[in-house]
This record gives C-alpha cells, sequence and structure tokens, in this order.
C-alpha cells in the first residue's frame, strides 16, 4: 500500500470518528428500497428540462462521483442495474443530513428518498428528499472507476473490477442465464438433477492429476473430484433413465487460457442411447442457450460469426487428421506414425502405441484448426478406458468431442457397460499408474461392482461450462469468466507448499 493510499485511509477513518462523535450510526441495519437507477431512468425518459415528478422514490447504492458546492451538491449514484445522478440541496434535507452528505467519500453506500426531474443541462436526476449513510467505505476504490484495467488486479479483486467495470459485470450475468437455461433445457428433458461427492476416497473419470488431502477423523487420504462420471453411471445402475449435475471438478494441471485447477462441468447420462443421442443433446443445448441469451444462433466470437444452429457437421478423427493435416492413418503403419510424432517433437508420457499416436497428432496438428461448430468422432480406444469400441472397429471407440473456434467443449461417449471389459481395462490402468502414468486411472472396485450390477446401454456427456461462456461472451480467456480465478500469491509470507502435498 502506498504512502498516499495510507493517508486517504487515514483521513476516512477520522471522518468515520468524525461521524461518530456527531451519533451518526455510519452502519445501520437495513434499509427500504423501491426503486432501481436503470427503472428511474427509463420511466421518467420523457420529463423535459425543469419539469419533476411527483411520485415519490427512493434507492440505494454507491457513491460514484461527488461535486459539492456550498449548500447544494451534485452526485452520480451506482446500484446493480447502473448509476443515477441526485441532487441535494441543504433547505432540504436538514443540516445535519447535508453535512453528512458533504463530509462522503467516493466509495461510500448511501440511500436516498426524492422526485425525479430534469435539470437545465438535460440530465435526468433524482431530488433528494431524505438522505441516508449506509455504509462508510474506509478504502478509497481505484481512481478511474469508470475502467479498472491493470488484469492482474481485476482478477485478483474480483470485487473491484465488477465495481468498476460494468461489462465485466454483464459478462456474470450471462454465466448465470446460461447456467440456468442449462438445467432449465434439460429439466425440459426430464433429466434428474443429482449431487456427486466432491471429497472421494478413490478418482476416476479422467485422466487427470488429482489433489489429495487427508481425512483426519478415519486417517485416510481422499481426493477432489476430477469428474463426476463413475458416481452418475452407479445411479443408471440403481434405476434412474436420465441425470445430470453442473459441479466443480479439481485438476492438478497447468494453467492457461482454457484450463484453470478449479471449474465446472455439467455432465449427463441417458440410458438406452448411444454417443449419437448425446451428439443430438449438444446441439440442441447449445441453440437453446444461445437463443436464451441473444433470440438467435448466429454467435459473435473474436471477429467470427459462429452459426450454433443444430445439426452441427460430424467429423472423425481419422478424416480430420487427413483434411487437416495431410497424415492418411489408413496408408501408415507404427512406425510411420512414430517418425510424425519426434519430427513435431510432440511429447507423450508412458509407452507409445498407435493409437495414441493417432491421438497425439491430432491433438496436436489438427485441433487448433477445426473452426466448427463441429462434432470429431470414432477416436482411438487408447483414448478413453470407459467407453464403447466402435461397432465393426475395435481399434476404434464410440467417444466425441465438440470443437468450437480450435477449442475442445466437452465430451462424450457410448459408454461401456461389459463389466469383464470394464475391470480388465481398469486394471490396466491402475497398472499404467503404478508404473508412473501420473494421469491414469485408479481401479474403482465399487465402480466395477455397480457395473457387474448391470448397467443398461447408456450415453454419456461432459460440457464445459467455463468454456461455453467464454464462447458466449466473446471473452478472451477463462480468467476472464470464473470470478475468482486461481492466482500465484504476491506475499512471500503466504504459504507456498503445493496442494496435495500432505
Amino acid at each position: 500500500m502506498g504512502e498516499s493510499e495510507r493517508d486517504l485511509i487515514a483521513q476516512r477513518e477520522q471522518k468515520l470518528k468524525n461521524l461518530l462523535d456527531r451519533g451518526v450510526n455510519p452502519y445501520p441495519y437495513s434499509y427500504t428500497k423501491s426503486n432501481s437507477a436503470v427503472e428511474i431512468l427509463e420511466a421518467f425518459k420523457k420529463l423535459k428540462k425543469d419539469e419533476r415528478n411527483k411520485k415519490k422514490l427512493s434507492l440505494a447504492g454507491r457513491i460514484m462521483t461527488l461535486r459539492v458546492m456550498g449548500k447544494a451538491g451534485f452526485a452520480h449514484l451506482q446500484d446493480e442495474t447502473g448509476k443515477i445522478q441526485i441532487y441535494v440541496r441543504e433547505d432540504e434535507v436538514g443540516k445535519d443530513d447535508y453535512k453528512t452528505f458533504s463530509k462522503c467519500d467516493l466509495g461510500d453506500i448511501i440511500g436516498i428518498e426524492g422526485i425525479a426531474f430534469r435539470t437545465k443541462l438535460g440530465e435526468l436526476s433524482v431530488y433528494v428528499r431524505k438522505f441516508s449513510l449506509l455504509c462508510k467505505s474506509l478504502r478509497p476504490i481505484p481512481e478511474k472507476w469508470h475502467g479498472l484495467k491493470d488484469k492482474e488486479i481485476r482478477y485478483r479483486k474480483r470485487e473491484l473490477d465488477i465495481l468498476s467495470n460494468p461489462e465485466v459485470k454483464e459478462i456474470f450475468r450471462k454465466r448465470s442465464t446460461i447456467i440456468k437455461s442449462i438445467r432449465e433445457f434439460l429439466d425440459d428433458k426430464e433429466f434428474l438433477e443429482v449431487d456427486i461427492p466432491t471429497l472421494q476416497p478413490v478418482y476416476g473419470g479422467a485422466e487427470a492429476r488429482p489433489f489429495v488431502t487427508h481425512l483426519n477423523e478415519l486417517d485416510m487420504k481422499v481426493y477432489l473430484s476430477i469428474s463426476p462420471e463413475l458416481y452418475l453411471k452407479r445411479l443408471i445402475v440403481g434405476g434412474y433413465e436420465k441425470v445430470y449435475t453442473i459441479c466443480k471438478n479439481f485438476r492438478n494441471e497447468g494453467i492457461d487460457k482454457t484450463h484453470n485447477p478449479e471449474f465446472v462441468t455439467m455432465e449427463c447420462y441417458q440410458a438406452y442411447v448411444d454417443y449419437e443421442g448425446m451428439m443430438k443433446i449438444t446441439e440442441e443445448l447449445y441453440e437453446h442457450v444461445a437463443k436464451k441469451l441473444y433470440g438467435t444462433t448466429k454467435i459473435k466470437y473474436q471477429g467470427k460469426t459462429f452459426d450454433v444452429k443444430a445439426p452441427w457437421k460430424r467429423i472423425s478423427v481419422k478424416d480430420a487428421l487427413k483434411k487437416h493435416a495431410d497424415i492418411d492413418v489408413d496408408k501408415l503403419g507404427f512406425e510411420d506414425l512414430k517418425k510424425l510424432v519426434l519430427k513435431n517433437k510432440i511429447e507423450f508420457e508412458g509407452e507409445l502405441t498407435k493409437g495414441l499416436a493417432i491421438l497425439l497428432l491430432f491433438e496436436n496438428l489438427v485441433e487448433n484448426k477445426l473452426s466448427g461448430p463441429i462434432f470429431v468422432k470414432d477416436y482411438p480406444k487408447e483414448a478413453s478406458p470407459l467407453c464403447k469400441h466402435k461397432r465393426g472397429n475395435e481399434e476404434l471407440i464410440e467417444k466425441f468431442e465438440p470443437y468450437i473456434n480450435g477449442v475442445e467443449m466437452g465430451n462424450a461417449y457410448s459408454e461401456l457397460n461389459n463389466p469383464a471389459t470394464q475391470k480388465h481395462l481398469l486394471t490396466e490402468q491402475a497398472n499404467k499408474l503404478r508404473a508412473g502414468a501420473s494421469e491414469a486411472h485408479p481401479m474403482d472396485e465399487e465402480f466395477v461392482e455397480a457395473i457387474e450390477v448391470g448397467m443398461p446401454p447408456t450415453g454419456g456427456l461432459g460440457l464445459g461450462i467455463d468454456r461455453m461462456v467464454i464462447f458466449f461472451t466473446d471473452s478472451e480467456s477463462i480468467r476472464d469468466v470464473i470470478l475468482w480465478p486461481f492466482m500465484r500469491p504476491i506475499s512471500t509470507t503466504m504459504s507456498s507448499e503445493p496442494v496435495g502435498t500432505k
């Protein structure tokens, strides 16, 4: 904190003392407000210069500008909806309340009662007849309240970002609308919303490194959920035919424009359908959200226009490699594919196989070329141990990923429900984990036992909510759509011990 800021805080603390000495309560318990800034601006937009309306108004908000001129003053009050000018006179509100008003600072929260009028300069305002201080601000808000620009400060102090940048507040309003419309879409299709454990004795459902902690009461290692998949499938075994959850996932992995260690997904599972059924749900869901937000399926993102109207295009991994990287996997053997992986300096973990080589080449040479919206389907079997083989080809699985602007937006399968095959594949994954493959699946015996009871043919879908919000709000990074993205601590006195080292 700079010296000037310390001085400002000290001045405000002195003003607080003066208020208390005068018997003013700077932190009352409640305030009755009946109006908002936007409501008033809309309702009285036809008022002419110097014209007043007699309707009694009451609103509350934060002082964002303040200009005191002797026994009268102007301020701009900002509430959740926007800002409006207010006009306060000593002979109207009384000497004591006017003194309180005249000593206010930017950032103080006030309540007012009054009437609407338009000034001689033409600005619609509220003529204040009663003034109340609701909260004395001790720390100054950013000087340029109309545009806090430092991204580092914006992410760390999101409350100031929202206060200072109306467009940021709008992003998170839209985020809420997106999640609400997803629920609306799935509820209308008679999916049941459920909760799954966040703290789990065995993690699974995705290839990712978990966060590890210790449950003292039972003296055992536990994990933050990396995916809700296995629990949702157990509910399908239990007899529910359509389930979904919107939940936090935690993965101990890199941080970049599309990744944050803590993120939100929607996963849904439906009995008696395959991955084609999940494609239909995906494209219809995006179309529904687009219409809810903008009334159209044509979405502008980063200078381009994408039409999310169903149906979307479909392409196989093999055809995508051929089209975008000029690699025909049907004409190349394993050694040829391995040479291409090495030539392109693609890193990989564990033993390289033909399927893994195809997957690596697709991820590194093709993904960012997929404009979309498009479904990429029929992945090598190495892509997941939880997915059914493609009918007629045991080297491939019935998995798809939706892509928009080169970014993977989700993941879906025709879910594996053969218990013998499932146990074999998870055993292989557990062996890889023991051998050092940090993102392999551990063995989940309870999940395997559930599958042995019998799970009907099922389609499963997971969509990244944060990436969806990035797209629908024309944002650049996942940090722009998460209220508090994870940041490296500033203070060297804060603990730097990595999560999960116990």
